[in-house]
């Protein structure tokens, strides 16, 4: 049976599909956010088969594969490829109302010409025709994001990291794409985390420096901020639950260093303080660097103690937190405004309670020649399908500007996510439309269209300060200097 995506997907009005289809449809993507590897971008990695290639790093689907009751040995243990796929497919069927029923459809589609509802009966068939798609010289993971349109995309990367593929990337006059690191500190933060001495070991090693104190590893890590610059490194990105910036007590922010460094466990106050200290000294490097902070907020994470010893983290065991105190943010932006420090600030939030808070308080930070410095970010996690993109894109509108919103990006370690900007651009043109044909805005297709373009692509590339597509190979020169 063929599937139910046609060239009207989601586009319910007659301003829809014209806003789609003449404006966002031919965009390109700047994907901002990604857990892709620089390595296989680096090497134009191909894969064997569509598990692996599909099933191998998507705890999405694996979520999903477990509450159908599917054995974890053919989620993500050593069962053949093909039974892991058949497994796949009978979740899939049961999936309808999951953005996953919609995403599925249209990755096998768009990558593999397939329109064919996927389930037990077609998985057999649909096996084959996709893995001789795969098996396609031209099928490896540059031209998949070549085909895509895939401009820039900005990957997650320690502070110890080399950045030797971004680097040989960079130096790449045939590759097209820019692929930048993206400075994330996530271990230099987790003060009691048991591997954080360890790290530190590490940094201190790299760094050609003994780190001792709170203030040597502020030095270390600055250091390291500016290497990653280097290699056109343009954003940081930190991960909370519900932090409290209001413990400003530099005294136990160095406690709690010191306890991390001896392998004992810091007070709450005391990671806290840490957590500020820290915060408030790496924002300072990114306005001074004119990078882009992202804050991740709101996600509780490894629930499962006995699924994190078997698997490790970002296995699919995490879950939306509590709510972020609403003083707690205003304390870390306030606090680093002040001093006249704040860098342009994209702020996510995993808890859907939290959008009008954030987006309240990110009107309050702003400043003259720049757009929405601080705003709310897309819908992150499990909000990233329908009903979720909309709900923030009209608690956007209700309270700032949705104009300078900057869009869209995967938060994905597949290949083959980059149907998910179409999916948003879909959902946004049918949210305009619908305020179109509904006369609560203006009936200017130009105009409207216009911002479409704006929130696709555009805005995300003004407000990382980078140059427009056609300058990437002089960007690239300017990297490799």
């Amino acid at each position: 049976m063929k599937t139910f995506i046609d060239r009207n997907f989601i586009l319910e009005s007659e301003d829809a599909r014209a806003l789609y289809h003449s404006y966002a449809e031919n965009e390109p993507i700047f994907d901002y956010h990604c857990h892709l590897s620089p390595r296989e971008i680096s090497e134009d990695r191909h894969f064997s088969n569509l598990s692996e290639l599909w099933l191998e790093n998507d705890h999405y689907k694996w979520r999903m594969m477990r509450a159908n009751g599917i054995a974890e040995r053919y989620i993500t243990g050593d069962a053949d490829p093909y039974e892991k796929f058949l497994a796949w497919a009978a979740t899939v069927s049961r999936s309808v109302g999951n953005p996953l029923y919609h995403w599925t459809h249209l990755e096998l589609q768009r990558y593999f010409g397939v329109d064919e509802l996927l389930d037990e009966k077609t998985a057999p068939e649909i096996w084959e025709t996709c893995n001789r798609r795969i098996a396609s010289p031209d099928f490896s993971v540059r031209n998949i994001l070549s085909q895509f349109q895939v401009k820039v995309l900005a990957t997650t990367d320690d502070p110890t990291d080399d950045l030797r593929y971004h680097r040989q990337m960079a130096a790449d006059a045939s590759f097209a794409v820019q692929v930048l690191p993206t400075f994330r500190p996530e271990k230099a933060l987790r003060v009691a985390s048991p591997e954080f001495r360890v790290w530190v070991e590490s940094l201190g090693k790299l760094c050609s420096m003994k780190i001792d104190s709170l203030e040597a590893l502020a030095e270390a890590l600055a250091a390291r901020a500016e290497f990653f610059q280097s290699a056109g490194c343009r954003g940081a990105d930190q991960s909370f639950a519900a932090p409290d910036f209001t413990v400003n007590d530099p005294s136990a922010a160095r406690e709690a260093f010191l306890k991390g460094l001896e392998g004992r466990a810091p007070t709450a106050y005391e990671v806290n303080a840490y957590e500020t200290a820290l915060m408030l000294s790496l924002g300072r490097v990114y306005h001074r660097l004119g990078w882009v902070m992202q804050l991740h907020l709101g996600a509780v994470r490894n629930n499962s103690s006995r699924m994190f010893e078997q698997l490790g983290p970002d296995t699919g065991f995490d879950s939306i937190g509590d709510t972020l105190p609403a003083a707690s943010l205003s304390s870390l932006l306030n606090g680093l405004e002040s001093t006249g420090d704040l860098p342009s600030t994209i702020l996510f939030t995993l808890n859907a309670n939290d959008y009008a808070k954030i987006a309240t308080m990110a009107g309050c930070f702003q400043e003259a020649g720049k757009r929405s410095k601080v705003q709310l970010g897309a819908a992150w996690w499990f909000h990233d399908n329908q009903d979720g993109m909309t709900e923030q894109m009209k608690l956007l509108a209700n309270t700032g500007l949705l104009a300078n919103f900057t869009g869209m990006l995967t938060d994905s370690r597949s290949f083959l996510s980059y149907p998910r900007h179409e999916y948003f651009r879909r959902v946004l043109c049918n949210l305009v439309g619908g305020w179109m044909d509904r006369r609560e805005m203006s009936p200017d297709r130009e105009a409207a269209g216009a911002m479409v373009k704006d929130i696709c692509f555009r805005n995300a590339m003004d407000f990382y300060g980078l140059r427009q597509p056609g300058d990437s190979a002089r960007q690239k020169e300017e990297i490799q200097k």
